[in-house]
């Protein structure tokens, strides 16, 4: 009668990690014979545990990220001319506590808008929220904005995120109007929040993008600066998925 009332509070207060150690710990006699302190530090540890996991899907939820990727899941065939080291040192996600940016170029098909993913899929385990937004989306959200009042909201929405992933920059030209309003948008990231930006293009060709050039310069300058590029090389991946069917 005891054990099942002191299950029914664990619930009741939601400690639900508590509740099923405590569960194993009644039917386990190993467990059982362990000292008070032990058995409590063991329901701490799978309330944390049953947290974080709560709060990691949460943010994988909230990022919709467009591939279920992994950094541990990556090819490093030498075509790709991956640099372990620098994966490697981006893994922990300093970079993000550090407001720095990535910038992921390469030909269509090497797996860009996959390895964003996969650094995006690292943020929100490590508990950075995360959003994905490919670039055409981006500007179409804008636009919707900027036409029924809301842009301010929408603004203060994505200075929220700790990591704003771009995927596809620079396919078309930006309007003007669109490019001031991104000027806004990474001006506010420099002081709260990191990017991931994959393009086909390298960032030199970027200024091509802008109507303005003092446009293009400021927002390079305020990004660029402080960003880890990747190159990525080789075939594109998708002839090397349709030819394994």
């Amino acid at each position: 009668m005891l054990n099942q009332q002191t299950l029914n509070n664990f619930e009741l207060l939601k400690l639900h990690g508590m509740a099923k150690n405590y569960r194993e710990q009644l039917t386990t006699p190993t467990l059982q014979a362990l000292s008070f302190d032990e058995r409590l530090g063991l329901m701490l540890d799978r309330e944390l545990i049953e947290r974080e996991n709560k709060k990691s899907q949460r943010l994988l939820n909230n990022a919709k990220l467009q591939y279920p990727a992994h950094l541990e899941d990556i090819d490093y065939s030498s075509t790709r001319r991956l640099d372990r080291q620098l994966i490697s040192n981006l893994y922990g996600c300093g970079w993000i506590e550090r407001n720095q940016n990535i910038f992921i170029t390469g030909a269509t098909g090497t797996g860009k808008s996959w390895l964003a993913c996969a650094f995006g899929s690292q943020a929100c385990r490590q508990g950075f929220s995360v959003s994905f937004k490919r670039a055409s989306k981006l500007y179409e959200e804008l636009h919707i904005a900027m036409g029924d009042g809301s842009l301010p909201r929408y603004r203060s929405a994505l200075a929220k995120v700790r990591l704003l992933i771009i995927d596809d920059f620079g396919l078309a030209p930006i309007e003007p109007t669109i490019g001031y309003t991104l000027l806004d948008i990474v001006d506010t990231r420099m002081q709260a929040g990191s990017l991931i930006i994959t393009s086909q293009l390298s960032s030199d060709h970027w200024y091509g993008l802008f109507s303005e050039t003092t446009l293009a310069e400021a927002i390079l300058d305020r990004i660029v600066h402080q960003a880890h590029q990747i190159q990525l090389a080789g075939e594109s991946m998708r002839k090397s998925v349709d030819s394994n069917k």
